[in-house]
């Protein structure tokens, strides 16, 4: 400034001069204005930017957010300044019932445990604070989809040296645990803090086995099981079943063995044999499990299952021989209880079976049911049923009764009728069950009395069709009394023997001959009379009556002598 105001003392005074200071003044304010400009305008968009960063900040510290967490399963952080949790909804599935939870910390906790791996949907509603929903809005929803951790070990099969105890070596920290020899009795127990190894002593100090194990990584979770196999060091190959040989096994369970050594370097491309023959097909799990699962019938009732395996391969639990080695199981028999129903049902009994819940039309249900008969009840079919074949019914007892309609079933199916359900006829009832093959015949019982005069009533369906005088053995060779069913059934044989004085005989021809104890028969015979003891024990007839009681006596019918 003072090197202008001296420039203006050197020139005359006049109005040019004026008029230049004049335009002078104006140039310089205007200079000073634009040199003032800037800096306000740079202010303001100062000041704009700081209340929009303002602005951004206030709007983002309202919000909440949910985010998964290394102990609970989700954490919820409220917004900057407070706010409310409304509602917490967690499902496992689009159409499932919500899970029950608790908050603790703003952390989301199951009230009930969770299976590990389950997949879960959580939806949050927050509600800000007062101060700041007029900018954000009121409430906040969030969502997150998740998947409970799963704990995995890193082997299912563990050589062990000595007496060693079991280390399980799992892929990440586990706080739960549990250990048994089967599923049914696993022990579960949380660790005082997660570890990846864990330490168990051998069930029984066996050198070689199978235990169940299952694990979570957190406290509020459970897990399905996985098998262990342990086997010893060494350079024998060694083999553990499940279930272990020796035990109780049902007709369709299927059986696991699991080799210390992969399957391709123990048995080859040769599978184990099983017996009996059975429809079923070995199916190979990892590289060191097979297993067996029988189909249809299964092994069938009241046998034993043997598997043979390689002469270099130890089956813990199995038996050893020169060439081989193996195990076997067995399958119970059948309750003579499911097999008077099975009867009853069919019509080989004079018994009507009333089911509280009847049994599934298959295989697998039938054999089931034949070792743990369903409850049901038995009502006579007939009301003017004879007294004395009430008296000798006993349901689940396998007495005459049953014996003889065992019989008459094995007589009609072509197997060998000696009343014994064998494995066999098991499977040909079950068979008939499934198919409801009724027995057409009706039921038959031949009615002897040694009263005077000696008579045979037989009693068919509810009525008595025929009465024929008979003759019944003479003291020195009596007809036995009691309750028998007829083993033999022949339209014409030769009968021979001793008489009481010890002589030989023997009678060609003897026709429409029913045996029901030892050489005790219904059968026709000539006498001059009839009506009291003449035999040698039989029941004769007349031929012709003989013929007439003949067909309704075929193998397995009810003779009863008082």
């Amino acid at each position: 400034m003072r090197v202008v105001a001296d420039v203006s003392l050197l020139r005359t005074p006049g109005p040019p001069r004026a008029a230049a200071g004049r335009r002078g003044g104006v140039a310089g304010s205007l200079r000073r204005a634009r040199r003032r400009g800037p800096f306000m305008a740079g202010g303001i968009v100062l000041a704009v930017l700081i209340a929009l960063g303002a602005g951004a900040l206030i709007v983002g510290s309202s919000k909440a957010s949910l985010t998964s967490d290394p102990d609970a399963i989700a954490k919820i952080t409220l917004p900057l300044g407070g706010g409310t949790i409304e509602t917490v909804s967690v499902v496992t599935g689009p159409h499932s019932a919500a899970v029950p939870v608790t908050l603790r910390g703003g952390r989301v906790y199951p009230v009930k445990l969770l299976r590990a791996g389950e997949k879960l949907s959580l939806q949050v509603v927050v509600r800000r604070p007062g101060w700041i929903s007029w900018l954000s809005g009121k409430t906040q929803r969030l969502d997150l989809q998740l998947t409970t951790p799963v704990a995995s070990l890193r082997s299912h099969y563990l050589t062990v040296v000595g007496g060693a105890p079991l280390r399980l070596h799992f892929k990440a920290p586990v706080e739960t645990f549990s250990v048994g020899t089967s599923p049914a009795q696993l022990t579960r127990q949380v660790l005082a803090h997660p570890q990846t190894v864990i330490s168990i002593p051998r069930p029984g100090g066996a050198s070689a086995g199978t235990i169940f194990v299952a694990a979570t990584p957190r406290t509020w979770e459970t897990s399905s099981h996985a098998m262990v196999n342990w086997f010893p060091a060494g350079g024998a190959a060694t083999a553990v079943s499940d279930p272990a040989p020796g035990t109780q096994i049902k007709p369709g369970t299927a059986i696991t063995m699991t080799f210390s050594r992969p399957v391709s370097k123990v048995l080859g491309s040769h599978l184990p044999p099983v017996s009996p023959a059975t429809q079923g097909t070995w199916h190979q799990l990892s590289s060191h499990t097979i297993v067996f699962r029988p189909e249809g019938y299964g092994y069938g009732l009241g046998v034993t299952v043997n598997i043979a395996l390689p002469s270099g391969v130890r089956l813990v639990g199995g038996q050893q021989t020169s060439d081989a080695t193996g195990g076997s199981w067995t399958v119970p028999g059948g309750s003579p209880l499911r097999l008077q129903q099975m009867l009853a049902q069919l019509g080989y009994l004079p018994l009507n079976v009333d089911y509280k819940t009847p049994v599934a039309s298959n295989e697998q249900a039938e054999e089931t049911a034949a070792i743990k008969p369903p409850a049901a009840s038995f009502s006579w079919r007939y009301p003017d049923t004879p007294s004395w074949l009430v008296g000798d019914w006993s349901p689940g007892a396998y007495g005459e009764v049953t014996t003889g309609a065992v019989m008459a079933f094995e007589n009609n199916e072509g197997f060998n009728d000696d009343g014994v359900a064998s494995p066999q006829v098991w499977r040909a009832l079950i068979n008939a069950v499934i198919h409801n093959q009724q027995y057409s015949f009706g039921y038959t019982v031949a009615d002897v009395s040694e009263g005077s005069p000696e008579s045979l009533d037989v009693w068919h369906d509810g009525h008595t069709v025929y009465t024929t005088p008979v003759n019944t053995g003479i003291p020195e060779a009596p007809t036995a009394t009691g309750t028998f069913a007829v083993y033999e059934h022949v339209p014409v044989t030769t009968m021979s023997g001793h008489n009481p004085d010890g002589s030989y005989y023997s009678d060609p021809g003897i026709p429409w001959v029913s045996y029901f104890n030892g050489g005790d028969a219904l059968h026709g015979f000539i006498r001059a009379s009839y009506g009291f003891p003449q035999s040698l024990g039989c029941v004769e007839m007349p031929y012709a009556n003989a013929a007439a009681v003949y067909p309704y006596t075929p193998i397995g019918t009810i003779v009863h002598v008082t």
